[in-house]
C-alpha cells in the first residue's frame, strides 16, 4: 500500500493510505495541541483508525520540531548569538542542554557593561552546549546507519560472548582448585549462600545522592534525552499492536521506537524468571546486580546446587552487550517479543539494554503502570520534563491510577511475627543495632496491625474468632492514632524496608528453611518448622524435601512482608487522600486492612505538570467530566488549557440503529432498579423482548446484564418458565463464563455457531451470548459483522451503591469539588457516569469497520431522559430513537435488518 501525504493546512501528514475526513480532523487537533502545549481529551470509535491518527499526527509534529530546532541551532552556531529575550518560538530551545543558558535575569541597577558582559558569555555557552549536542547526535546517527547495514553486528556480538564465556570457565576452574587445595573455611558457621540472607549495615535514615554501583554504571551511558513521545496503554498486546501501526506507517522505517516492560516480560535468566512473584523477580534481579558489584569471593558457590546459582552475577547483565542490544532495538522498531528474543540471541538483558535506549529514542512504548507510578518511572531512567504523553485506552485511567496506589493486606500476611522472631534469633548476632531498631518497630507494627482488627498476633490466624465483625472506615491519622503507631516515623520504616530488601530476604530465609533444612539445624527450627505447616498444611511433605525442578514451573508466592511494605507506603499519604477500610470477618485471617485512594490527581499531577503536553485517548471517553474533574482540575490544571475533541464515526449514518424502548410486550413499563429487576414480571418481559428480538435478528445477538448475580436469576428463571426453551429454538444460547481462560473456548464455539447456521439456513439462524456488563465480553472483544448484529442493555448497571469505598468516594467529591449551578452534586455525577461508561464499552463491541452494521437496543425507559442520553457516544447519540411502546421498536428492528442484509 503506497503512503501518501495530506495536507491539512500548511501541516503535511504522511499516511499509509487516503484517510478518512475525521483521520485528517484528528490529526490536525493533535498537532495544535502538541505545538501548543496542552492536555487533549480525544475521542475516536473503534474502527475509525485512532492508531494510525495518533502516530502520523504525532510523529509529524515531532519531525517539524526537530527541523525547527535544528535550523535554529544551524542559525545561532553560524551567528556564534542567538536572541535570547526576544524569541518568539521559545519551544525551539526546549531540550535540557538549553535550560537556564539564556535570559537569566540581572539585577536592577547594574551596570551596562556588566550585564552585556554576562549575556556575551551566556550566549557563548550557549553556543557551546549546541555544538556538543550536536556532536552527540552525529556521533548517534552514524551509530544507528552503521547498524541498519548490519556491519559485522551479530559477528561482534558472538566473539565478545565467547570471550566471555571462555573467561568465566577460566575463573570457574580457578576456584574449584583453590577450594579443593586449600579448603575454603569460613568465619562463622554459616551455610554457603546464607550470607546473602543476612541484612547489610544500614547506614543512615536520610536519603544519599550517592547511587549504587548498578546505577554509577548507568550513568556512564547515558546520553542527552532527546524530545520524545511516550505511548502508553493498559496491556502488552495492545502495546504491540502499536508497534505493528507503527512499523506499517510511513514513519515505521524511520523512528527510533524502543518498548519496554517489566522484569517479568523481558527477563531473560530462566532461574529469575522461575520465581514467578513479580516483587520476587525485581528483588532478585537487583539482589543480583549488587553482589555482581560487591564481589564477594567467599559468596561462590558450587555448580551442583540449583538454589544457590541464583545468588551470582545475572549473565546477562553486560554492559558492551547492553549497548548492542540498545543500538539494535533503536535501528529497527521492535515489539516486546522480538526485543526479547534478542536480548537471548544476543545474551544481554533486554530489560536493562531497553532502559538505556531511552534517552535516544523518539518513540517510548509503555504500559500505563511504568508511566503512572512514580517509583516505578524514576526506576525505569523516564523523564518527562518537556516531553509528551499519549495514554490511549484512556476509559478507565482514573480507575487505575486508584488501583495501583490502593492496598489490601489480610489478617493471615499481618501475622508475620514468628518468621521475623526467627530471622533475629538465627542471625542477631550478625545484625547492626539501626537493623534491630528497625526490625523491632515492623514487629511492633504487625502486632498493632493486628490489634486493631481485634485479634492476638501469637495465635493462629485460622483459629482466632473475632468478637466484632463488619467494615469500618478511617482516616489515615485517626488510624494511626487507634492503632497506636502514630509515634513510628512510617517514612524512614519505608525507606528502611525499600533499601534493605527485608522482605526478600526473609522470603529466602523462610524459602531456604521450609525445604533444605540441613540435620544441623533440624532440632534448632523445629518451631519453625511448625509454623510454616500450620500457614501451608496441604505442602507439609514439600517441606521435609528438597524442591526439585518440577515444582519449579509452579510460580512461588512473594513473602507476605512486601504486601505489608505496600501497606506502609499507602499511609504515607496525605490524610484528605485515602481513607483506612477496616473489614472484621468470621477469622482473624479472613480480615483485611484495606488503603482507599480517593484522590488520584495526586500521582497524575507531576504528569500534566512536567510534560509538554498530554493527550488522553480512548474509543469511547464519554463522560468526559470525570476526567475534568477528578483528574485535571484536581491536579492543579486550568481549564484553558484542556482541549477536547471527539469524531464520529466511519459508518454510513443509516447502518447503526439505537433504540430506548421505554416498555415491554405487556405494556409494563422496563425499569429494571435494584429493586424491581428481580421481580418476575420483568424478567419475564425481558425474555419475551429477548425472543422477537431473536426472531428478526440475523447471525449473533450479544445481551448484557448488570451482573453475573442477576444474570444466573434470570437464566433460572426462564429454564423454570419455558422462555429458555423458545430462546434456544431461534439462537443457540451461550454464556459468559466467570473464569477468564474458558473465555477463548466460549468466543470460539459461539462464532463457529454463527459461521455454521448462515451456511446451513436453517430454522436456528445464529447464536444468542449471555454477557455481564463490566465482565470479560464487555471490553476488548471484538463482536464486528455476524458476530455482533445486535447488542442489547438489560437495565442500567450502576454500581453497588452500598459498597464503604463508593460511599467514602462520593462523600470525598461532594466536600472537594464545587457544585456546578443546576447540576448534580459530583458525588451523585460519579455513580451516574461510572454506569454510563460501562454501558458505552459494552454497546462499543458491535460497530467495527466501516462496512459494519448494528442494531442498540437499551432497555430501560431511564435512557429515555436527556441527562442520560447525552453521555452516550457522539456517533450513538445523534441518531437514538426511543421508542416509548414496543410494537413500534420490533417494526424498526425488524425494517433495519431486512435492508441491510439484502444490501450486504
Amino acid at each position: 500500500m503506497a503512503n501518501e501525504t495530506q495536507k491539512v493546512g500548511a501541516i503535511r501528514f504522511p499516511f499509509p493510505f487516503t484517510p478518512y475526513s475525521i483521520q485528517e480532523d484528528f490529526m490536525a487537533e493533535l498537532y495544535r495541541v502538541l505545538e501548543a502545549g496542552k492536555i487533549g481529551i480525544f475521542e475516536s470509535p473503534t474502527g475509525t483508525g485512532k492508531s494510525l491518527s495518533l502516530i502520523c499526527g504525532a510523529l509529524s509534529w515531532l519531525r517539524d520540531f526537530e527541523q525547527k530546532k535544528r535550523e535554529e541551532e544551524a542559525r545561532l552556531l553560524e551567528t556564534g548569538t542567538g536572541p535570547l529575550h526576544d524569541e518568539k518560538d521559545e519551544s525551539l530551545c526546549l531540550s535540557s542542554s538549553c535550560e537556564g543558558a539564556a535570559g537569566t535575569p540581572r539585577p536592577a541597577g547594574e551596570p551596562a557593561w556588566v550585564t552585556q558582559f554576562v549575556q556575551k558569555k551566556e550566549e557563548r555557552d550557549l553556543v557551546d552546549r549546541l555544538k556538543a549536542e550536536q556532536a552527540r547526535r552525529k556521533q548517534r546517527e552514524e551509530r544507528l546507519q552503521q547498524l541498519q547495514h548490519r556491519v559485522q553486528l551479530k559477528y561482534a556480538a558472538k566473539r565478545l560472548r565467547q570471550e566471555e564465556e571462555e573467561t568465566e570457565n577460566l575463573l570457574r576452574l580457578s576456584r574449584e582448585m583453590l577450594e579443593t587445595g586449600l579448603g575454603a573455611e569460613r568465619p562463622e558457621q554459616l551455610e554457603s549462600g546464607e550470607e546473602e540472607l543476612v541484612l547489610a549495615e544500614y547506614e543512615s535514615d536520610e536519603e544519599k545522592k550517592a547511587a549504587s554501583g548498578v546505577d554509577e554504571d548507568e550513568d556512564d551511558l547515558e546520553e542527552e534525552h532527546v524530545t520524545k513521545i511516550y505511548y502508553c496503554s493498559r496491556t502488552h498486546s495492545q502495546l504491540a499492536q502499536f508497534v505493528h501501526e507503527v512499523k506499517k506507517s510511513p514513519f515505521g522505517k524511520d523512528v527510533r521506537l524502543v518498548s519496554l516492560g517489566s522484569r517479568q516480560n523481558l527477563c531473560v535468566n530462566e532461574d529469575v524468571k522461575s520465581l514467578g512473584s513479580v516483587q520476587l523477580i525485581n528483588d532478585r534481579c537487583v539482589d543480583m546486580q549488587r553482589s555482581r558489584h560487591e564481589k564477594k569471593g567467599a559468596e561462590e558457590e558450587k555448580p551442583k546446587r540449583r538454589r544457590q546459582e541464583k545468588q551470582v552475577a545475572c549473565p546477562f547483565y553486560n554492559h558492551e552487550q547492553m549497548g548492542l542490544l540498545r543500538d539494535e532495538a533503536l535501528a529497527e522498531v521492535k515489539d516486546i517479543e522480538q526485543l526479547l528474543a534478542l536480548g537471548k540471541e544476543a545474551r544481554a538483558c533486554p530489560y536493562y539494554g531497553s532502559r538505556l535506549a531511552i534517552p535516544a529514542a523518539q518513540l517510548v512504548v509503555l504500559p500505563y503502570q511504568m508511566l503512572l507510578h512514580a517509583a516505578t518511572r524514576q526506576a525505569a531512567g523516564i523523564r518527562l520534563q518537556d516531553q509528551v504523553v499519549i495514554i490511549d485506552e484512556a476509559h478507565n485511567l482514573i480507575d487505575t491510577i486508584t488501583g495501583m496506589h490502593s492496598v489490601e493486606v489480610s489478617g493471615s500476611q499481618l501475622c508475620q511475627h514468628s518468621q521475623l522472631l526467627q530471622y533475629m534469633e538465627r542471625y542477631g548476632k550478625r545484625l547492626k543495632a539501626k537493623n534491630l531498631m528497625y526490625l523491632k518497630q515492623i514487629l511492633y507494627l504487625l502486632e498493632k496491625f493486628v490489634a486493631v482488627l481485634g485479634g492476638n498476633i501469637k495465635q493462629n490466624p485460622n483459629t482466632q474468632s473475632l468478637s466484632q465483625t463488619g467494615t469500618e472506615l478511617k482516616t489515615i491519622n485517626d488510624f494511626l492514632f487507634q492503632s497506636q503507631i502514630d509515634n513510628i516515623n512510617l517514612f524512614k520504616v519505608q525507606r528502611y524496608c525499600e533499601k534493605s530488601m527485608i522482605s526478600r530476604k526473609l522470603f529466602g530465609f523462610t524459602e531456604r528453611y521450609g525445604a533444605v533444612l540441613s540435620s544441623r539445624e533440624q532440632p534448632k527450627l523445629a518451631g519453625f518448622q511448625q509454623f510454616l505447616q500450620s500457614l501451608q498444611p496441604r505442602t507439609t511433605e514439600a517441606l521435609a524435601a528438597p524442591a526439585d525442578e518440577s515444582q519449579a514451573s509452579a510460580p512461588r508466592p512473594a513473602s507476605p512482608l512486601m504486601h505489608i511494605e505496600g501497606f506502609l507506603a499507602a499511609l504515607t499519604a496525605a490524610n484528605q487522600d485515602g481513607r483506612v477500610i477496616l473489614s472484621r470477618q468470621g477469622s482473624l485471617s479472613q480480615s483485611t486492612l484495606k488503603f482507599l485512594l480517593l484522590n488520584p490527581a495526586v500521582h497524575f499531577a507531576q504528569v500534566v505538570k512536567e510534560c509538554r503536553a498530554v493527550v488522553i485517548a480512548g474509543g469511547t471517553m464519554q463522560p468526559v467530566s470525570d476526567f475534568r474533574q477528578q483528574l485535571l482540575a484536581c491536579a492543579g490544571v486550568e481549564a484553558e488549557r484542556v482541549v477536547e475533541f471527539s469524531c464520529g464515526h466511519v459508518i454510513p449514518p443509516d447502518n447503526i440503529l439505537p433504540l430506548v424502548i421505554c416498555s415491554g410486550i405487556s405494556n409494563q413499563p422496563l425499569e429494571f432498579t435494584f429493586q424491581k429487576r428481580e421481580l418476575p414480571q420483568m424478567m419475564d418481559e425481558a425474555g419475551r423482548i429477548l425472543c422477537n428480538l431473536c426472531g428478526v435478528v440475523p447471525g449473533g445477538v450479544v445481551c448484557f446484564f448488570p451482573s453475573y448475580e442477576y444474570l444466573r436469576q434470570v437464566h433460572a428463571h426462564w429454564e423454570k418458565g419455558g422462555l429458555l426453551g423458545r430462546l434456544a429454538a431461534r439462537k443457540k444460547i451461550f454464556q459468559e463464563p466467570k473464569s477468564a481462560h474458558q473465555v477463548e473456548q466460549v468466543l470460539v464455539a459461539y462464532s463457529r455457531c454463527i459461521q455454521a447456521c448462515g451456511q446451513e439456513r436453517g430454522r436456528v439462524t445464529g447464536a444468542l451470548l449471555l454477557s455481564v456488563v463490566g465482565g470479560k465480553m464487555s471490553e476488548g472483544i471484538n463482536f464486528s459483522d455476524n458476530l455482533g448484529r445486535c447488542v442489547v442493555m438489560v437495565g442500567m448497571p450502576f454500581p453497588n451503591i452500598r459498597s464503604p469505598e463508593l460511599q467514602e468516594k462520593i462523600a470525598y467529591l461532594d466536600q472537594t469539588l464545587p457544585r456546578a449551578p443546576g447540576q448534580a452534586p459530583p458525588g451523585k455525577a460519579l455513580v451516574e457516569n461510572l454506569c454510563m461508561k460501562a454501558v458505552n464499552q459494552s454497546i462499543g463491541r458491535a460497530i467495527r469497520h466501516q462496512k459494519d452494521f448494528a442494531s442498540i437496543v437499551l432497555l430501560d425507559q431511564r435512557y429515555a431522559r436527556p441527562p442520560v442520553l447525552a453521555k452516550l457516544p457522539a456517533w450513538i447519540q445523534a441518531h437514538v430513537e426511543v421508542k416509548a411502546t414496543f410494537g413500534p421498536a420490533i417494526a424498526a428492528v425488524q425494517k433495519f435488518h431486512r435492508e441491510k442484509s439484502a444490501s450486504s
